[in-house]
């Protein structure tokens, strides 16, 4: 952002609470105008508009589903006009798998689900993001569209395969749009977070709590969702300009191989 230019928007997916908070406060603190997308206005919602405000960022709230595929193009739309220009999309939103299990009792059910929000859903909104972009002239900021994925898009984790497999597709997802909008100046990169302290990881804090103890990742501590947050500020500061469709792992180096 130049010193006289407006300030850039980005628009966070999930972004009421979680890493996706982390994100959109992180993304605040560097200038940024935020755009919280979320399934509902709740009281969590409001902290996150209330802590944005806080920093000297506008804040705004759409409510909507990234699964409901026909609601994508309103949503991209009022995401370019709640601030009049949108530079960036963090697409943070996800599931979980119903319940964790062996493989072979994966049920129809939670593959959709995870499927429907982890890969689908967040394929076709990027898609809307990305053809408004295209559309629109380049501004005075860095543009990007930035993936969170998962360290499970590359580590295989059978108690939750559906889980796995659609990260593993978010992560080509991010390659694939890098290629298609790298002749249009927009960045596209995929963070993958490692275990970090969240809802989601709430129920298995005694486990992981073990597998740090033994050894699990080089810095051996939970990841919490500022290190991601902090990630993803600096990738759509436009710092990395000549980089694209890269995975930038904030696991503690839990994804290093070693002998």
């Amino acid at each position: 952002m130049t010193a006289a230019g407006p300030r850039p928007v980005a628009a966070v997916t999930g972004g009421r609470r979680g890493i996706g908070r982390a994100c959109a406060l992180a993304l605040a603190r560097d200038g940024f105008d935020v755009v919280v997308v979320d399934l509902e206005a709740d009281a969590a919602a409001e902290a996150t508009l209330t802590d944005i405000a806080a920093l000297g960022a506008g804040a705004r709230f759409i409510a909507g589903d990234v699964a409901d595929l026909d609601g994508h193009e309103a949503l991209a739309g009022a995401g370019f006009d709640a601030f009049g220009r949108l530079d960036c999309l963090v697409s943070n939103a996800g599931v979980s798998v119903l319940s964790r299990g062996d493989l072979l009792d994966v049920t129809a059910e939670s593959f959709e689900r995870v499927v429907g929000v982890n890969l689908r859903g967040t394929f076709f909104l990027a898609q809307a993001v990305a053809r408004r972009m295209v559309a629109a002239e380049a501004g005075d900021h860095a543009r990007n569209l930035i993936f969170v994925t998962s360290a499970n898009a590359a580590a295989a984790s059978i108690e939750r395969g559906e889980y796995c497999m659609a990260k593993a597709g978010a992560s080509m997802m991010a390659r694939l749009f890098a290629l298609r909008l790298a002749p249009h100046g927009i960045g596209v990169h995929e963070v993958r977070p490692g275990v970090i302290r969240t809802d989601m990881t709430a129920p298995a804090t005694g486990k992981y709590d073990r597998l740090f103890a033994d050894g699990l990742a080089p810095i051996a501590r939970w990841g919490e969702p500022e290190d991601v947050g902090r990630a993803v500020a600096a990738l759509a500061s436009g710092a990395f300009g000549y980089a694209t469709g890269d995975a930038i792992h904030v696991d503690g180096g839990m994804h290093i191989e070693r002998f």
